[in-house]
């Protein structure tokens, strides 16, 4: 066996796919999963002590904005892999008319590793023409999805207001016909309700927003619905969908006591959820945490969960011979409090934090330079005069 390139040693491996919980070190080889076991004990290229931290696949968040249709996007790098995501999914930023720029301007040009749920509407999340029901057509959809398979898991449909389901059955079609999955942001009105969404919904199709405030989870003795639990065990997928306006623990604290947890954890990542909301992947990992879910189900949900949900199942793990997207997270305990979309606090004793990140095999994200030599073992400093290092 050729030596690792990279060799992460005295951490906590989480590796929910493998069944992996315990102290155990990750060899990383040409850009891939060497190893994974306790005390690998190999010579390396780079050995990084993350001893007292968790060593988990690199996250994956099924529900962000990073293309400029819409009026939050941000660009993924900065906002992903600082905070252990190697791997999202826009989610509707890119109707099929403007796909392609989608893919030039954003996907290629970024490390981070961008998927593509295509809008229903042509434009894209444009404001005023994500209700023009003329933009709403599963054919052209479908085909765009097809035309980019490495980069499409799906269709998505979000922000209609409209009274039909042009948006909705649109969206649920265009995924029928590329064979693909839908993902569903929906809002009721009194001509289409929740429990007909989910009637239409596949099985792997994805209601996002599950524990948002329009949406009718509870009944009104606050329990979960019935016919939400029976789409469930349809399969239909349950998406966190975190927002600046779509998670109030006042709907997911009775709902997770009654044992509806989501099947996915992701965070709407946008301009303003990034803002009060804090809606990054550690602190809505850290929410679930102060809600009860245990750490490992926390990670199995922001990892293997996620990439089964959108049907890439090479990635979220740390199988050896798998692409090396790592996560390297410090658990804090301390004295923290969260805030909800309904801005609300909760009190927490755990906060995650990402260490540090390899995106294919390379450090992407250094917290604290523990992959970087210190400065006085680099010998004397040459000036520009003396030419560069």
């Amino acid at each position: 066996m050729a030596p690792p390139s990279l060799l992460l040693c005295g951490g906590h491996v989480i590796d929910p796919r493998n069944g992996v919980d315990g102290p155990a070190d990750v060899a990383v080889a040409d850009g891939v999963i060497q190893a994974v076991g306790p005390g690998l004990g190999f010579e390396a290229g780079k050995r990084i002590d993350v001893s007292g931290l968790y060593v988990t696949p690199g996250l994956i968040d099924i529900h962000v904005h990073v293309y400029g249709g819409y009026a939050g996007w941000m660009f993924p790098d900065p906002h992903s892999l600082p905070n252990g995501v190697t791997t999202v999914v826009d989610t509707g930023g890119a109707g099929w008319k403007d796909l392609d720029d989608f893919v030039t301007s954003i996907i290629q040009p970024a490390t981070t590793r961008v998927l593509v749920l295509v809008n229903i509407v042509g434009a894209g999340m444009t404001g005023g023409p994500e209700q023009d029901v003329r933009e709403m057509e599963p054919e052209p959809c479908a085909e765009a999805v097809g035309r980019h398979p490495e980069h499409c898991v799906g269709t998505k449909s979000a922000h209609f207001g409209g009274p039909g389901w042009e948006s909705a059955g649109g969206a649920i079609e265009a995924a029928r016909l590329s064979g693909s999955i839908a993902m569903i942001d929906f809002a009721p009105q009194p001509t289409r309700s929740y429990r007909e969404l989910l009637e239409r919904m596949s099985p792997g199709d994805i209601h996002t927003h599950l524990y948002a405030a329009h949406i009718p989870l509870l009944d009104e003795e606050s329990r979960v619905n019935g016919y939400v639990r029976e789409a469930r065990e349809r399969g239909v997928i349950f998406d966190t969908g975190h927002g600046n306006g779509s998670f109030w623990f006042r709907i997911a604290v009775p709902a997770m006591e009654q044992g509806f947890p989501p099947d996915t954890i992701s965070t709407d990542l946008h301009k303003a959820s990034r803002m009060l909301p804090n809606a990054t992947m550690p602190v809505t990992m850290s929410k679930f945490l102060a809600l009860g879910m245990p750490l490992q189900e926390v990670v199995d949900r922001s990892t293997r969960k996620a990439a089964d949900v959108i049907r890439r199942p090479e990635l979220g793990h740390l199988t050896p011979g798998a692409e090396a997207d790592v996560a390297v997270l410090a658990l804090h305990e301390g004295d923290f409090g969260f805030v909800d979309s309904g801005r609300a606090r909760m009190a927490g004793g755990r906060k995650l934090e990402c260490e540090l990140t390899l995106r294919a095999g390379q450090v992407v994200w250094d917290l604290n330079g523990r992959s970087r030599p210190s400065w006085d073992d680099l010998g004397d400093y040459r000036n520009s005069e003396q030419g560069h290092p």
